[in-house]
């Protein structure tokens, strides 16, 4: 059962809600945004500078983190983000290596 918050505990995160959240140029975005940054790094919603109204925004990130790819946190007005990283790679290793389009290629054999 999600937490009161809406972050599904690992067991219950599943790779279709997983690839359904990713499909979404905008949330993909997000997430690759995020795979760059030092792990535990929190940002604001607005600081990844997508170009859709409030409301769509909130839509997506709510998307983002019922499928368990975000931690999201409320401070007062504003609400920081977080990759949740170590469980996805706990739950599904290599999914996020997919999804990170700044990793350097490995060598051709």
């Amino acid at each position: 059962m999600p937490d009161p918050e809406g972050h599904p505990a690992l067991e219950e995160m599943e790779i279709g809600a997983l690839f359904a959240a990713l499909a979404d140029p905008h949330r993909r975005r997000v997430i690759e945004v995020l795979c760059t940054e030092e792990d535990g790094v929190e940002r604001t919603c607005v600081s990844f500078g997508l170009d859709i109204s409030k409301s769509t925004l909130t839509h997506h990130f709510r998307v983002l983190r019922e499928a368990g790819l975000l931690r999201q946190v409320n401070y007062g007005n504003s609400r920081k983000v977080t990759l949740r990283r170590a469980e996805l790679e706990s739950r599904f290793p290599g999914l996020l290596d997919l999804v990170d389009t700044h990793q350097d290629p490995s060598p051709e054999q």
